[in-house]
């Protein structure tokens, strides 16, 4: 191959990955096709290894399994128990509000962009790209979900773009959360008057109908003041750099 050979592919081939990233017109259907690819190679991976594990160590897994779902058969009746007490209660005192949470387990395909950490395709049945949704991991508030092109998108805690409401410290002061792309989030829009200290506690407010009031998301590392409000840099709980599952909040009540 000559020199001009070689330098037309290399400009064609810089290019197409040009118009690939840049391009939605583009990106799109070969999003999709992708993440098509990388479902089924993940459900054949997952296939194999449960044979393997069920052929090999049956008798132990089952017995961890029979105990978890003991455990989670349990908790999930105490919680039915709760809600429905609660739901009882607002009845007898004549009210319209009523509690039915509604959690899933989902999984990730890949990562959006290479080389970005923060953003996760995950699939996702009955997804209904008009809403946003809450993501947790191991009860840690992990990120939200969004569309993008009609496809779920996960925007982890660190994204610049994910963001919800929060309480911060046990004097419950409001503000909102969001990424920064580095190792830290950043709470904004703490009204001043609130004392906010380096140890509080960082939970969300369920003000914005994305998470349940109380999930835990850090802790403060420093406070500054600035025009009126409070920002505080918060060291989150969710640092997880392999995710491969996460539960999503369809619904708060």
């Amino acid at each position: 191959m000559n020199k001009k050979l070689f330098s037309f592919f290399t400009i064609f081939f810089a290019l197409f990955l040009g118009a690939l990233y840049f391009s939605n017109t583009i990106q799109g259907p070969l999003t999709s096709a992708l993440n098509q690819i990388k479902s089924t190679y993940h459900n054949a991976s997952e296939f194999v290894e449960n044979t393997i594990d069920k052929h090999f160590f049956q008798a132990k897994h089952i017995e961890e399994l029979t105990q978890q779902l003991s455990q989670y058969e349990n908790n999930h009746l105490v919680m039915q128990q709760l809600a429905s007490e609660v739901n009882d209660l607002f009845q007898e005192n004549s009210s319209k509000l009523r509690t039915d949470p509604k959690v899933e387990l989902v999984r990730t395909i890949s990562y959006s962009k290479f080389g970005d950490l923060n953003q996760v395709w995950l699939e996702i049945d009955d997804y209904d790209p008009t809403k946003i949704y809450g993501l947790t991991y191991k009860e840690l508030v992990a990120g939200i979900v969004i569309s993008q092109d009609k496809k779920p998108l996960a925007l982890l805690n660190r994204d610049i773009k994910s963001s919800y409401a929060v309480y911060v410290g046990s004097g419950l002061a409001p503000g909102i959360v969001h990424g920064n792309n580095g190792h830290n989030l950043v709470v904004k829009f703490i009204p001043a008057w609130f004392t906010v200290e380096v140890g509080d506690e960082v939970v969300t407010s369920g003000l914005d109908k994305i998470f349940f009031k109380g999930l835990k998301v850090g802790k403060v590392l420093s406070v500054k003041k600035s025009q009126g409000y409070q920002n505080a840099i918060i060291e989150p709980y969710y640092k997880a750099n392999d995710p491969n599952y996460f539960h999503i909040i369809r619904s708060v009540r």
